[in-house]
């Protein structure tokens, strides 16, 4: 693809989005070319599994991956294709010993008309970039890097599954490779893209309801903080809770937030209520991008669904504890989910908080919306034809 048509694909796709980067357009000391791709084809290729056997998501990984090196002193190496491969990393990795680790997560989708697509992947470079600037890694050319990554589903298109829900996942991963112990920004780094067939997070066409733990002695982010960029450091921490969660009968976490309680995600989901407002307006509503919430790529899709339906309010404001409690004694919620590129959509239906299990009543409501929301998803990324969301391999 040439560069001016990648430029005009991402000025059509990325400039719309008010919460991307628009102003810094910060690079490293080189930066690699799709065009400068090497490729190296696996001599002992894997058998594909078969449309029978069950996905279970990220535990099988297809024959290629693609590996790019940095150095402070001779900036960004050639991008490569290669066979799937164990990384020699140094004792002293700074990725291993202070987090600086970063990572992504999209999908590329078989389309009915067997075309395999990506799914807004402008979205997830350009938030990628921005989790390299916070941590003082090596920046990059957004476009070059997405021509690399199509060009590693193109090689592998093949594992793309076919079949309702099913997926290739793709996982772009940054990491600081400085050998030393010492803390600060690194002069070496590698960059590398691994892919995985997964299977429907949900079994069949059914849609199971998740419990939520909501605990206020548990922080998963905070104001200042990096809660908002895709770190691996954010989610160590979380497997604890999780596993407390588990021990409370609980499916996920309710992550609350400061003396007022406030709803910020759920898991590693974004949140959303589908509910009449107390001003008597029907409205869907989500945390605002306030610095302690991702900024989900599905998340900006269902707002961008919902505003284009022009049926109900969409907002992005501040929701606590409090208020929706209020809202359920007063019957006004009619729908929790969570949102997120694994489940796509999720519904809610109990929250355990001070002890008490409370009912959320989700699948009462159909739950209509979110099912509408799943159905508009599945149209665009199975379709039989081209949609602005969606960049073909």
């Amino acid at each position: 693809m040439a560069a001016t048509a990648l430029g005009q694909i991402w000025a059509r796709k990325l400039l719309p989005v008010p919460w991307l980067l628009c102003g810094a357009r910060r690079c490293a000391s080189s930066n690699f070319k799709a065009a400068d791709l090497q490729m190296q084809m696996t001599q002992e290729p894997q058998k594909k599994p078969s449309p029978s056997e069950p996905l279970v998501f990220g535990k099988m990984f297809t024959d290629h991956m693609l590996m790019v090196e940095w150095s402070g002193a001779k900036g960004w190496g050639q991008p490569r294709i290669q066979p799937f491969q164990h990384l020699m990393l140094h004792p002293a990795c700074s990725a291993l010993h202070y987090s600086l680790q970063l990572f992504e997560g999209l999908k590329a989708y078989r389309g009915r008309d067997q075309q395999v697509r990506l799914f807004r992947p402008w979205l997830n470079m350009d938030r990628m970039l921005r989790s390299a600037q916070r941590l003082c890694l090596p920046t990059f050319d957004k476009a070059e890097l997405l021509e690399c990554i199509r060009r590693l589903v193109e090689v592998e298109k093949d594992w793309v599954p076919e079949g309702p829900g099913t997926s290739l996942y793709v996982r772009p991963v940054l990491i600081g490779n400085e050998p030393s112990l010492g803390v600060g920004c690194v002069s070496k780094a590698l960059l590398f893209v691994i892919l995985c067939p997964v299977g429907s997070y949900f079994p069949g066409d059914s849609l199971t309801p998740v419990s939520l733990l909501a605990d206020p002695a548990f922080i998963r982010a905070w104001i200042g903080g990096v809660g908002d960029y895709k770190l691996g450091g954010n989610y160590g921490p979380t497997v604890l809770v999780q596993r407390e969660a588990q021990k409370r009968g609980c499916e996920q976490v309710l992550w609350l937030y400061g003396p007022d309680q406030q709803l910020t995600e759920v898991g590693t989901m974004n949140i959303f209520i589908y509910w009449t407002h107390k001003d008597g307006v029907l409205e869907l509503v989500t945390p605002p991008l306030d610095g302690i919430i991702l900024p989900g790529v599905v998340r900006q899709s269902l707002l961008d669904l919902a505003q284009s339906w022009g049926e109900f309010r969409v907002a992005e404001r501040k929701i606590t504890m409090q208020e929706l409690l209020q809202a359920l004694e007063e019957g006004r919620v009619r729908e929790i989910f969570g949102s997120g590129t694994a489940c796509q959509v999720c519904p809610v239906h109990q929250i355990l908080y001070e002890g008490k299990n409370v009912h959320i009543p989700t699948m009462e409501h159909g739950p209509e919306l979110i099912l509408r929301f799943q159905k508009e998803l599945r149209a665009i990324q199975y379709g039989t034809s081209a949609h602005e969301w969606m960049l073909t391999v």
